[in-house]
């Protein structure tokens, strides 16, 4: 086995995810990991239904996720990817935003859309790690944003 097959992790199902990020319903935004390149780069999937809360009230005779909940989405598949890169699984550190550039939105994301989430890792220094994401429909580009995200324990109580 090579250095590149050691990073390649293929598909990682729901309670894969569950371990790695500690959202839960209704803000946990990611369904599956399709590939992942530890270190570099993954394809996660958000499988987006009628049955979403937000889309009660946004919009009710139109339906669209609300573009806060897509960058979520590409930073909670941000996370998984820093959180596996550095061997974290079930140490309980968190990832947190710390900053959002360059966000543009291209496509509306309706009720039906398979959300293609794929984040790439721009630059990483000890606990800060900036990312490039692309959410996609298809071939299509639903929303692109660069992002800074920084992995430390919860705050204390």
């Amino acid at each position: 086995m090579t250095d590149s097959d050691d990073k390649m992790m293929g598909p990682a199902d729901i309670r894969r995810i569950l371990n790695l990020l500690p959202h839960r319903y209704p803000m946990l935004l990611v369904d599956r990991v399709e590939s992942m390149v530890r270190d570099t780069s993954i394809h996660a999937v958000k499988a987006v239904t009628i049955n979403e809360p937000f889309f009660q009230g946004h919009f009710p005779d139109r339906p669209i996720m609300p573009g806060v909940l897509i960058i979520e989405a590409l930073a909670q598949a941000g996370g998984v990817l820093a959180i596996e890169s550095l061997g974290l699984a079930g140490s309980g550190k968190l990832v947190y935003f710390m900053g959002i550039d360059g966000v543009k939105f291209r496509k509306p994301v309706e009720p039906g859309h398979l959300l293609d989430l794929r984040v790439t890792i721009l630059q990483a220094k000890r606990n800060i790690c900036k990312f490039e994401g692309r959410a996609m429909l298809g071939d299509q580009l639903a929303t692109e944003c660069q992002f800074t995200a920084m992995i430390a324990d919860p705050p204390s109580d």
